[in-house]
């Protein structure tokens, strides 16, 4: 049987870092505040566009790998942040990868995209579709957050990461998956004034609103990553025991506290990122295995699960069996561009475009689209 086995790895960190003292200067919030809600310090905030970001960390991928792009039938970009909806994302990674040979591909579940496009990309191989794909987690969501509202303001931040996937007769790699979906709550996480509903109809930038009922996303949150690690750990025949390693999307500390609580895995078995980088969306899971590799605590054979969750409200949970090497066969030169800007002098030029006298949720619905149920009487 052909696996997917991950083969290189990368990731890119903007380097302006915004911290709660900065979020306190234009919001009613503080360090205590913050801290003790989400577990967050501090984030991210990306001077280059998103697809710079993830060609940047796939880059760095690919020569972990010790591969040329050329090698590279296939680029799946994972992520909700897009410079234009037309033409694709992926293919702006291609080109400045230069990756010419490649297929590109958009995936978008919000905060899972990339684990969901890792078991996409990983079952493409293994059918024989493809040989060697990247996978890149990334986000840059900054630049359409809505800076005047604190629920959401205190826990996002940009960056990317990236892995290679190649063809292999040894065994590893997404050994189980378990993916969904919980589409009544579709609402509870929303950004209005984005997308065919909207355009056309005097919504501009400034005019974007979130959707966030917190309380009842952590709770659907919670049982989705639980239930689907269950799942997917029963289906393999493994047990919270046989865990070396919990990779789970970085909403906030205590949803990571709580769903390895339900799946049995004590915190110390956990990769805990989001003190320093804050809710990254799809970028979470691919940077924190990046850094769990960096600072050693991957092994040859590590079995590892991967729980996330986000927008939709898609949820899931990956088992990856991980292969002998746990060093990079190679470096990458490419770099990002010098920053000029503090995070907060971005932040602040972002806020100066958004509209200053409140917005309007009446005004904000889709007036094209709506949920109603098809076929509902």
């Amino acid at each position: 049987m052909t696996n997917a086995a991950i083969t290189g790895w990368g990731a890119c960190m903007p380097p302006a870092v915004l911290t709660n003292a900065d979020l306190s200067t234009f919001l009613d919030t503080n360090d205590e505040w913050i801290t003790s809600r989400t577990g967050m310090s501090e984030r991210r905030i990306s001077h280059v566009s998103a697809q710079e970001l993830g060609a940047v960390s796939a880059a760095r991928a690919i020569a972990c790998a010790g591969l040329d792009v050329q090698d590279v039938d296939l680029i799946m970009y994972g992520g909700c942040s897009n410079e234009e909806v037309v033409p694709n994302s992926a293919s702006g990674v291609q080109l400045l990868l230069g990756a010419t040979k490649a297929a590109s591909v958009d995936i978008n579940t919000a905060c899972t995209s990339f684990l969901y496009g890792l078991a996409s990309a990983s079952a493409m191989i293994q059918s024989g579709m493809s040989k060697v794909a990247v996978v890149v987690g990334v986000e840059l969501i900054s630049r359409y957050m809505d800076w005047s509202n604190r629920n959401v303001a205190v826990l996002f931040g940009d960056g990317a990461a990236a892995v290679v996937l190649q063809a292999s007769d040894e065994p590893g790699g997404v050994i189980g998956t378990s993916l969904g979906c919980d589409a009544e709550a579709r609402d509870t996480l929303r950004v209005r004034g984005m997308g065919a509903g909207y355009t056309g109809f005097g919504v501009t930038y400034g005019d974007m609103i979130w959707d966030f009922d917190g309380p009842n996303i952590f709770k659907r949150a919670v049982r989705g990553m639980a239930e689907a690690s269950d799942k997917v750990m029963r289906e393999a025949g493994v047990t919270a025991d046989d865990i070396d390693l919990c990779i789970p999307h970085q909403a906030n500390l205590r949803i990571l506290e709580s769903v390895a609580k339900h799946a049995g895995i004590p915190m110390e078995k956990v990769i805990v990122t989001v003190q320093k980088y804050g809710n990254m969306s799809a970028a979470t899971v691919p940077v924190a295995l990046v850094e769990a590799l960096e600072q050693g605590r991957v092994k040859p054979g590590s079995l590892m699960l991967m729980p996330g969750f986000g927008g939709g409200l898609t949820y899931c949970s990956l088992l990856v069996r991980w292969g002998q090497r746990v060093t990079p066969l190679g470096t990458s030169d490419r770099e990002l561009r010098p920053a000029t800007k503090t995070a907060l002098e971005m932040v602040n030029e972002i806020r100066s475009k958004q509209d200053p006298h409140g917005r309007s949720r009446e005004g904000l619905m889709a007036p094209v689209f709506s949920d109603s149920k098809v076929g509902a009487a």
